[in-house]
């Protein structure tokens, strides 16, 4: 495997695109080496193919796992979530300030903007090797041969759908690099997308149905190219692909694993079960990234470290001031609840949700929902919590002790800081992992879902909304609705923002908000739609991102949907939230992230742009267009 690495890993030098590599030890998905790991003598035949497919679906876990996980950044640079961590400032509280292309875009203390540039690119490299040397191997027959190159194309397109909703116009690799290349240059996303449009076709056509689990399923094919075809608005397209998906994979409805008899838990607990990622008789999972427990190899998830609020800060204290919480219970204690390291897991709050998941989508109708607030099995709150700090058990002042066992008040003086970090609810259901192989509990090795039935069925209620087809649209959401236990919307309910509501109650921490929210946004601008949200405005793709230039800090309504959305809904952007560090503060070029400068200074003889609002954009150039028909970078090249 070295002796292949080493050879592509000149790409990594392109672009400043791969600038950062990340150990893994990962050797349960490794590729195994057929003999000796190269080109020559590993792509001979199918499964030497998918060993190199491998590195691409054990790379799109990384996105999830682990402390401070990419999938964060999407979240806290959405409606739906912000920056949690009030110790310090960052690139993603003060946007304005800080989020700029030279800035530390790839720590998981800052922000994971810059993963998805390099990890995009990564994954693109991966698959194009399998494209471009598809036809040196031998095969069964045709069907094996186009099932590997539906399984690249789909990872190929997996990592263009995000880099062209994340960063805009991006430069398009569609050939194995075998050389050092320093002319890169940006091409319209438009087009890319184009591009990928007949590639998932054809992947969802060959690549099978039954797959073990975390390989390319054909369904997941099928959602890719429903994503692509409503950024390109091919929306009945989308609708047909979706309903040939959900008759073959529906939601599960009825509960179903081992823990369906356990107290204080229901379907939702069942559904996002690490045993429910495990059951094979699961229809509802179309993709999963996996990590199984007690693997060697396998990786934590750590959901509960990043999105449960940090309850064990010395500021979480009793009413009369002593510390009243404490990962290590008293030796006496047999009351599993007061245990909160195992029950709710050691959070530190990275992931500190907004009103607007917390409270605002939880309205009268979903009074009954499982994944709502109203549920207190599926959601926790720190005054669910109670003090158990071993200290005041065994206080000799009754004033002391009478606080042990008590559910958590919130202090009255509590700071700023803490109230961000320390104070807020969380969807229980979602994020506990069991982790009992560490001390502290931050989530464990688990399958976790990429792609489920439930988004297929929200997005086929988008594309009837674009189609101005309200009944229909609440018909697919109620679906989904009803399952978690809602009651049913009308037509007369139905516009952008009840779709974008219900895809919050049903994927918190699953889909790439967003990018979603992006799509959105260049949906409307590109369809001139008037968007109801906002008393019928209509947005324009010519001023997208802004004017740019000096003071690119625009904060003006009806320039693009997604910064419009964030400010009606996030209670920190909107208010001017300001701690010790750093003020929230964010602008309408944020829609689109910055290039990392890196990227861009060491192409040398391109011209990557830089999006507008940034640094750099005045050097931008007219980006390319990828062609129709053959390759940009192959043999065939136009």
């Amino acid at each position: 495997m070295k002796t292949l690495l080493s050879k592509h890993n000149k790409t990594i030098l392109l672009l400043g695109i791969f600038i950062l590599t990340w150990s893994c030890s990962d050797s349960w998905l490794e590729p195994r080496p057929l003999s000796f790991y190269t080109p020559e003598n590993t792509y001979v035949d199918a499964a030497g193919f998918y060993a190199a497919l491998t590195t691409c679906e054990r790379n799109m876990r990384h996105e999830y796992f682990g402390d401070g996980s990419p999938i964060l950044t999407e979240f806290i640079l959405s409606d739906m979530a912000v920056e949690g961590t009030t110790d310090k400032a960052g690139p993603q509280m003060d946007l304005d300030v800080t989020l700029l292309p030279d800035a530390n875009l790839n720590s998981e203390n800052t922000t994971r903007i810059g993963w998805y540039w390099y990890e995009g690119y990564k994954g693109v490299k991966y698959a194009n090797v399998v494209i471009a040397r598809i036809d040196e191997a031998q095969y069964k027959d045709e069907a094996e041969r186009n099932a590997v190159l539906g399984s690249a194309y789909f990872h190929r397109a997996y990592r263009y759908y995000k880099l062209t909703h994340q960063f805009g116009n991006v430069p398009y690799l569609d050939w194995e690099i075998v050389e050092p290349k320093y002319d890169f240059y940006s091409y319209d996303r438009w087009s890319i997308l184009e591009k990928m449009l007949p590639e998932l076709e054809f992947a969802y056509q060959w690549v099978p149905e039954k797959v073990d689990r975390g390989r390319t399923s054909k369904a997941a094919c099928g959602v890719l190219l429903m994503k692509v075809c409503m950024a390109l608005g091919e929306f009945d397209r989308a609708i047909e692909v979706g309903n040939e998906i959900v008759a073959k994979h529906p939601l599960m409805t009825q509960r179903f694993t081992v823990n369906r008899t356990k107290p204080g838990t229901n379907l939702m607990h069942d559904l996002h079960s690490v045993e429910a990622k495990l059951d094979l008789s699961n229809t509802e999972g179309l993709m999963y990234v996996v990590a199984y427990p007690e693997v060697d190899g396998s990786a934590r998830i750590q959901t509960m470290r990043n999105g449960v609020p940090f309850w064990n800060s010395g500021n979480v204290r009793t009413p009369n001031g002593n510390a009243g919480t404490s990962v290590s219970i008293h030796a006496s204690e047999t009351d599993p609840l007061m245990d909160l390291n195992k029950s709710y897991g050691r959070g530190i709050g990275r992931l500190r949700p907004t009103y607007y998941y917390t409270n605002k989508v939880w309205t009268e109708k979903e009074m009954n929902d499982l994944r709502g607030i109203y549920n207190r099995d599926s959601w926790k709150s720190p005054e669910d919590l109670k003090y158990n700090h071993p200290n005041l058990l065994t206080s000799s002042d009754p004033l002391v002790k009478e606080w042990y066992g008590k559910n958590m008040i919130k202090p009255v003086a509590m700071s700023v800081e803490d109230t961000i970090r320390c104070w807020f609810s969380w969807p229980h259901y979602k994020l506990f992992v069991p982790d009992p192989l560490q001390t502290q509990w931050a989530g464990g090795e688990t399958p976790w879902y990429i792609y489920r039935s439930a988004e297929v069925y929200i997005m086929m209620a988008e594309c009837y909304y674009w189609k101005s087809q309200p009944a229909q649209a609440a018909e697919a959401l109620n679906v989904v609705r009803v399952r978690a236990g809602a009651d049913p919307l009308t037509a007369a309910d139905i516009n952008i923002g009840a779709i974008l509501d219900e895809r919050a109650r049903e994927l918190y921490y699953e889909e790439n908000r967003k990018s979603e929210l992006t799509r959105v946004a260049y949906t409307y601008a590109k369809t001139g739609k008037p968007c109801e949200v906002f008393g019928g405005r209509v947005y324009r793709l010519d001023n997208f991102s802004g004017p740019g230039g000096t003071g690119a800090n625009i904060k003006q309504e009806g320039i693009n949907f997604y910064y419009d959305w964030i400010m009606k809904q996030s209670n920190f952007y909107n208010k001017g939230v300001k701690h010790t560090w750093a003020e929230y503060k964010m602008s309408v070029h944020h829609v689109l992230w910055p290039v990392p400068a890196n990227a861009i200074n060491t192409n040398i003889r391109g011209i990557i742009n830089q999006n507008i609002g940034y640094p750099g954009a005045e050097n931008n150039v007219e980006p390319l267009i990828v062609p129709k028909e053959g390759t940009v970078l192959g043999p065939d090249t136009n």
